[in-house]
């Protein structure tokens, strides 16, 4: 018996989203959805109250990747999921926590586990904030600081459960949907905004807006294009990586004649890796930026909102190209990081959440699925398919790793991990849009795709 069944009594009563008794339709599923999204968007708005008005966000370039909005009550966004998921992971990918997640019994304790760490590190993370001075309160008034710690534990929770209520009674993941719903806006600003970013000033804070107000004043910038275009590149190439896959024939042997094929997407992994990786080197610069404030800059020093020196600064996103600041070295340093923490995220979602090659095999078999011209042996469909999975989820995550970093330093409107995730977690929404139509159209259908769960 494992460290966490001790516990099962406590995580198994935590509380969560009911479940849902019957199947879903699919425009209930929108209905859900977008509400969750209308809720986000309200959370967005709302500010913090007893924030310093001077504060300075550090974090400015993650933004959109924890899908935060600075000030705002959801400030944490996504961060305090993923990184308790991060550690989870890797606990049970290192058989440093005994879980067997084909079991429904580890898997209920996993899944409690999961949201018990994602709120413990809600109210370490916003105290931290707080505390250190990335949120700083009126006249570090200490019971302004109070009532911003609870703000932001409160917004931090709320993104859990309607994270849960997306995935429940929703279509796709709640982590998903409000990381789009950030990058979007900050393109569509980014693009667009035709105020000015300081009042005073003449130009327009959009891109395209800027771009015209210099054409007509006799100039040319063509720098303030280079965003847009890198967002635009960056798009392109994700979806087509994103088409991108191995199709493997199947038979199915209860019924002759009836032929399949099982799809290894060559993101296999999704873009789950670069999520992980992006909260993980903010983690490092929230913990270089709360060890300088109390006098040990083991990991960096800061000025401003921007780590200087130590590990701190080489996981930051680096200057963009055109930026007279650009450094090669510091954005090849970046570009391996992000690249080497991909494909080892990679490999440990892929061996936890039941995608080798053994758990696939295992569910083909169940399924009565088999290659044709081999014996329906679970050992002969596991070697088939591990001449593909292990291999395409490193390559996979080294490329989705390369294409954020590419689209960082292009300064790419939402961060270029940040458009990296949204194309790719959109594309993952129209593939499922498509199934769930086809299964209201077949029902029969449903109990198949979901005994094999693909």
């Amino acid at each position: 018996m494992g460290i966490l069944h001790k516990f099962e009594p406590l995580l198994l009563r935590l509380p969560e989203v009911e479940r849902p008794k019957y199947a879903i339709p699919f425009k209930e599923k929108l209905k859900w959805t977008a509400l969750i999204l209308v809720i986000y968007y309200l959370l967005d708005e709302t500010a913090l109250y007893g924030l310093d008005p001077l504060a300075v966000d550090r974090f400015a370039s993650l933004r959109a990747v924890i899908a935060a909005s600075f000030g705002s009550i959801i400030t944490l966004g996504i961060g305090p999921i993923v990184t308790g998921s991060i550690i989870l992971q890797i606990l049970v990918g290192g058989k440093l926590i005994d879980l067997d997640l084909t079991q429904p019994r580890d898997k209920a304790i996993f899944m409690g586990t999961q949201k018990a760490l994602a709120v413990l590190f809600t109210i370490f993370e916003a105290s931290v904030f707080v505390l250190v001075g990335g949120l700083p309160a009126i006249n570090n008034d200490p019971y302004f600081q109070f009532l911003l710690i609870l703000q932001l534990t409160l917004g931090g929770i709320l993104i859990v459960y309607m994270d849960e209520v997306v995935s429940r009674w929703g279509m796709g993941s709640g982590i998903g949907l409000f990381i789009v719903a950030g990058v979007c806006a900050q393109i569509a600003v980014g693009s667009f905004n035709p105020f000015p970013a300081v009042e005073g000033e003449v130009v327009p804070a959009g891109r395209i807006p800027a771009f015209l107000y210099y054409i007509f004043n006799n100039q040319t910038r063509f720098d303030l294009l280079v965003p847009i275009l890198g967002t635009l590149m960056v798009f392109a190439a994700v979806v087509y990586v994103s088409s991108m896959r191995v199709e493997i024939p199947l038979t199915y042997g209860r019924f002759r004649g009836a032929r399949g094929r099982f799809p290894i997407k060559f993101i296999y992994a999704s873009n789950i890796p670069v999520i992980f990786a992006s909260i993980l080197m903010a983690n490092v610069q929230l913990w270089a930026g709360m060890l300088e404030r109390i006098g040990y800059p083991l990991l960096g020093e800061f000025v401003g909102n921007r780590p200087v020196s130590g590990l701190a600064y080489y996981m930051q996103i680096p200057n963009p190209i055109y930026s007279p600041d650009f450094k090669l070295a510091t954005a090849l340093i970046f570009t391996i990081s992000l690249v080497i923490l991909s494909i080892v995220f990679s490999k440990f979602w892929v061996e936890t959440t039941g995608m080798d090659s053994k758990t696939v095999a295992k569910q083909l078999q169940e399924g009565g699925m088999q290659i044709p011209g081999f014996r329906g042996d679970i050992r002969v469909i596991e070697r088939v398919l591990d001449k593909y999975i292990p291999a395409i989820t490193l390559l996979g995550g080294a490329s989705v790793g390369l294409l954020a970093a590419f689209g960082d330093m292009t300064g790419a409107l939402g961060g270029g991990t940040g458009v990296l995730l949204t194309v790719g977690i959109v594309y993952q929404l129209y593939e499922q849009f498509a199934k769930e139509q086809m299964i209201e159209m077949h029902p029969v259908l449903r109990k198949v795709m979901g005994d094999l769960k693909i």
